[in-house]
């Protein structure tokens, strides 16, 4: 497949970029494929991926209201709209009990259905602020590059450490500012 995917003369970091916008994959399939299968080098490959999960953010927190209407209007996109909101539903207990940190947590553990799309979909079904909810996603984005890049290159091991370290700062970082 991804030989197929190369053969349409497209920059394998257009390849990683437009794989970090996609729903479920978003940079937890991108970073493996940059770094194992494409040996971009890692910091590029982050980066690239990042910049391609966060893309869609601003775009779901603004306008997802006006897209879930229009959806609507069709048998077919009222049910998965509706399936998708009872998902976001069932997996947003913790972001309920601890808002922007929850939030942010949510989106960096790096599991299918956690991501900035879910983020996304649950911060606007919650309420939060554009403000709020953007700067919580944007976080759980970055921990979650950071925990799949040493994943990738460090194994399981790697990976836990990075997560309970950029978590933990993240965690004090954001009771800092909201207690202040």
């Amino acid at each position: 497949m991804i030989e197929e995917i190369l053969g349409w003369n497209i920059s394998r970091e257009a390849i990683v970029f437009i794989i970090s916008i996609l729903p479920v994959v978003e940079l937890r399939g991108a970073l493996p494929i940059a770094i194992n299968v494409f040996h971009i080098p890692w910091y590029k490959a982050l980066c690239l991926a990042i910049a391609g999960n966060l893309l869609p953010v601003p775009i779901l927190l603004l306008f997802l209201s006006s897209l879930v209407r229009m959806a609507s209007r069709v048998k077919l996109g009222q049910n998965i709209a509706n399936w998708i909101f009872e998902r976001a539903r069932r997996r947003s207990s913790n972001i309920v009990k601890y808002e922007r940190i929850g939030l942010m947590l949510f989106v960096a553990v790096p599991l299918p259905v956690t991501g900035a799309w879910t983020g996304s979909i649950a911060a606007f079904l919650l309420g939060f602020k554009f403000k709020y909810a953007f700067l919580s996603i944007f976080s759980g984005i970055v921990i979650a590059g950071v925990i799949v890049t040493c994943l990738c290159l460090l194994g399981w091991v790697g990976a836990v450490v990075a997560g309970l370290v950029m978590s933990t700062l993240a965690v004090v970082w954001w009771k800092k500012r909201w207690d202040a």
